[in-house]
C-alpha cells in the first residue's frame, strides 16, 4: 500500500477543497485553532497536542481518538484487539498501551487480560477521564487496569523487561520524529524477552510531510532506520495492510529476539 500525495501541498488542498466544499470552513477553523495553540504552547509538541486533545475531547471524546460514531469506535477497537489475538496475545501477557485514549481497544484488552495486566498511558488528562468513564460503562473496575498520565515517552516509571506487548495505535501518526525517537530510545528497556512493540503510522511513498502539526506522514524506511539506530529491529506488518484501516503498522523487537519473517 503506497500513499504518495503530499497533503500539505497547496495543489492537494485546493483539489480537496474543490471536491469537499463543506469541509472548507471546518478546515479554516482547525487552522485557526492550530495557530492559537502553537502560540500558547511555545513549540512544545506534547503540550500542543495535549491542548488539541482537550479541545477535541470537549466536543466528543470518541471523535478525539478519530472515531466520532459509536459504531466506528467499536469496530476499530475490536479490529485492533482481534489483530493482537491473531498474533498470539494471551491473558497472562502484560500489555502497555501507549496513547490509550478513551480505551477504544483498551476495554477489549482489559476484559481479556488477567487483572492488573493492562497499563494505559496518555498525555491528555481529559481523555484519561473519558477512559475512566469507559471503565465504568463497561463494568471493568474489578480488572484493575492502570491508567497513567505522562509528559513524555521515556517510560521511566515502568519496570524493565515487564511487557510482552507494547501497543501504540494512531500515536506516531500525530508525532514528529523527535517524539518517535524518544520512544525508540526507551521502549526496549520495558519489553520482556521475546516481546514486541506494534505501532501504526501514516505512510507515504513520496515526500515526508505534516499537516498542521497534527498529522505526520513518513516513509517506512525512515522509521525502520530510526529503530535500527536504537538497537531495535523492525519490519512492516504486511497482514495489517489487508485490514480496513488507512494507517500502516510496524513491529519492533529487541535485536536479539527479532523474528525475521514478515507478519509474525
Amino acid at each position: 500500500m503506497t500513499r504518495s500525495h503530499n497533503r500539505s501541498s497547496l495543489t492537494h488542498r485546493l483539489r480537496y477543497a474543490a471536491r469537499n466544499p463543506r469541509r472548507i470552513v471546518p478546515f479554516l477553523r482547525r487552522t485557526a485553532r492550530d495557530w492559537r495553540l502553537r502560540q500558547q504552547t511555545g513549540g512544545d509538541h506534547i503540550a500542543y497536542y495535549r491542548a488539541v486533545m482537550k479541545s477535541d475531547t470537549a466536543r466528543n471524546p470518541r471523535g478525539a481518538v478519530g472515531t466520532p460514531t459509536q459504531e466506528r469506535w467499536n469496530a476499530l477497537g475490536k479490529m485492533q484487539f482481534d489483530y493482537l489475538i491473531s498474533h498470539g496475545l494471551s491473558p497472562a501477557d502484560h500489555v502497555l498501551d501507549i496513547g490509550c485514549g478513551n480505551l477504544r481497544a483498551g476495554h477489549h484488552l482489559i476484559r481479556f487480560l488477567e487483572p492488573g495486566n493492562y497499563h494505559g498511558l496518555d498525555i491528555s488528562p481529559d481523555i484519561l477521564l473519558a477512559a475512566q468513564r469507559t471503565l465504568t460503562e463497561q463494568g471493568l473496575q474489578a480488572r484493575l487496569p492502570y491508567l497513567t498520565l505522562v509528559n513524555d515517552l521515556r517510560l521511566a516509571h515502568l519496570p524493565a523487561g515487564h511487557f510482552q506487548v507494547v501497543h501504540a495505535h494512531s500515536v506516531f501518526s500525530h508525532s514528529p520524529l523527535e517524539v518517535i525517537e524518544e520512544c525508540f530510545g526507551h521502549v526496549g528497556r520495558v519489553l520482556a524477552p521475546g516481546g514486541y512493540f506494534d505501532f501504526t503510522y501514516n505512510r507515504t511513498g513520496g515526500p515526508e510531510h505534516q499537516v498542521l502539526r497534527e498529522d505526520f506522514y513518513y516513509r517506512p524506511g525512515t522509521l525502520l532506520a530510526l529503530a535500527a539506530a536504537h538497537g531495535l529491529e523492525a519490519h512492516v506488518m504486511d497482514d495489517w495492510e489487508e485490514l480496513p484501516h488507512q494507517q500502516s503498522k510496524i513491529r519492533v523487537r529487541a535485536a536479539d529476539t527479532q523474528t525475521v519473517a514478515s507478519g509474525t
